[in-house]
């Protein structure tokens, strides 16, 4: 049976452990305005881009040059009327060797086409992994969303518990 979760699969000449090593520097690949630990099992932090986009994550599965699972705890995007979206989950990184290459299988468990969010979100994963990941895991530097003028606000990060 055909899943409709989103997947993108990524391969590079680089080890396992260089794109496992990648994967963990969310701050390298995904965005600078991160709080909080994100390469240690049951780490926990906040994402977020502006107003638009909040986003609460565990790490909850690590199995070093293998995978790497999240756990999304609670999500928040302006643009959308339902307000379940993303919450609980599951973003994960399935590292494997053939051939002399590293693929990276990533599924966003639970981001289905109904969602509204899907295209944009699809659109989103699909450059963070196919361009700035690769470029992380291949050059050592990433396209990051960069770390934004506005500091993290204070409210939120007591809303969030992460103080």
């Amino acid at each position: 049976m055909a899943t409709s979760d989103f997947t993108t699969t990524l391969v590079v000449g680089q080890s396992p452990k260089e794109a496992y090593d990648a994967i963990n520097n969310v701050r390298g690949w995904w965005s600078e305005n991160i709080e909080g630990g994100t390469d240690k099992l049951n780490d926990e932090y906040l994402y977020h881009y502006k107003d638009i986009h909040y986003c609460k994550i565990k790490l909850i599965e690590l199995i070093p040059n293998q995978k790497v699972v999240w756990l999304v705890l609670d999500n928040y995007f302006k643009f959308t009327e339902d307000k379940s979206e993303w919450k609980g989950t599951k973003i994960i990184f399935d590292i494997s060797q053939k051939d002399g290459k590293t693929a990276i299988k990533f599924t966003h468990e639970g981001l289905v086409p109904q969602y509204e969010c899907y295209e944009i979100c699809r659109e989103a994963w699909t450059n963070y992994i196919q361009e700035s990941l690769r470029d992380l895991i291949i050059t050592g530097k990433g396209q990051p969303s960069s770390k934004e003028d506005d500091s993290f606000d204070a409210q939120m990060v007591e809303k969030w518990n992460l103080a």
